[in-house]
């Protein structure tokens, strides 16, 4: 399977879960709770990536990451929110070179 496949594969696993329930199913209970629990996951997951990662443990790391791509996928289709419309933007993104972003920097003496 390559990337594509593997991504696709795991969001549409998320919408047959949400299209046909299945007891005991972790996704459905995400589904059920609704997006208050689901994005409380995604916040966990997310700082559990941001400790994996500051501690150089790159197992870890990779662990969390794919955690919170499925977390990310749960509030996706909880959301109505196309894979493909993701891979578009991301593919955009791919095709701008220069866009560093000018930070604003604040005089902390004042």
């Amino acid at each position: 399977m390559n990337d594509k496949e593997v991504l696709q594969a795991l969001y549409d696993t998320v919408v047959n879960r949400r299209d046909n329930p299945k007891e005991g199913s972790y996704t459905c209970y995400l589904l059920d709770k609704g997006l208050d629990k689901i994005l409380k996951k995604v916040g966990e997951e997310c700082s559990e990536t941001i400790i994996a990662a500051k501690n150089n443990d790159n197992g870890e790391t990779v662990y969390e990451i794919a955690d919170l791509i499925y977390h990310l996928m749960v509030m996706m289709v909880n959301q109505g929110i196309e894979l493909d419309e993701v891979l578009a933007e991301l593919d955009k993104r791919s095709e701008k070179t220069g866009n560093l972003k000018n930070f604003h920097v604040v005089d902390k003496n004042s």
